[in-house]
């Protein structure tokens, strides 16, 4: 159940403490191995949403996979999710987290997708560009792969969308034909 209030109020508190702390950049560093579990395991974020698994169970799963490879605040953090039963936010208070340190830290999120899987090389290229023409010095590029869009790429960043991709082309050519656009035009 998606709760993005709950999420944000629970990455402020988190952002909060490990300021305080000053560990800012070890918890980042944890959040975004949270992230990386999250997305790349389904599994995982089905046990945390399960209500058939107990929060003893949940805590132990999560102790032998996360204790000796996260800050201790973060861990701390895990351990109160499963005591107030939140767990099942955890991907949303992630994802809340990171958007609030990068609006801290004036990081800018560019999603790149094309077709086909994109070069180092030409990631830089595309963030050296969106560098040069707009007033952003620091971007964090995520890119995705979507086979149906044939080629070509998608770029969203804050309230920009660009679509260049063969898909969209082909859409358009599709809407003028279904709407006889030249035919009037000849008459």
């Amino acid at each position: 159940m998606s709760n993005p209030r709950l999420a944000g109020r629970y990455a402020k508190s988190l952002l909060d403490l490990s300021i305080e702390q000053n560990q800012l950049e070890s918890v980042y560093a944890d959040i975004k191995l949270l992230q990386t579990i999250c997305k790349s395991n389904a599994d995982f974020v089905a046990m945390l949403q399960s209500p058939v698994i107990n929060s003893g169970k949940k805590e132990q799963i999560l102790s032998s996979l996360l204790s000796e490879k996260i800050n201790k605040i973060t861990f701390l953090f895990l351990q109160l999710l499963i005591n107030k039963n939140r767990e099942n936010n955890l991907p949303e208070m992630v994802q809340a987290f990171i958007d609030q340190y990068n609006t801290m830290n004036d990081i800018h999120r560019v999603t790149l997708t094309t077709a086909t899987a994109v070069s180092k090389e030409l990631q830089d290229a595309i963030v050296a560009k969106v560098m040069a023409s707009t007033s952003i010095t620091k971007i964090e590029l995520e890119t995705a792969v979507k086979d149906e869009l044939i080629g070509g790429f998608t770029l969203e960043m804050d309230n920009l969308f660009i679509d260049a991709s063969v898909l969209r082309d082909l859409n358009d050519v599709k809407t003028q034909f279904k709407n006889n656009e030249y035919l009037h035009s000849i008459r």
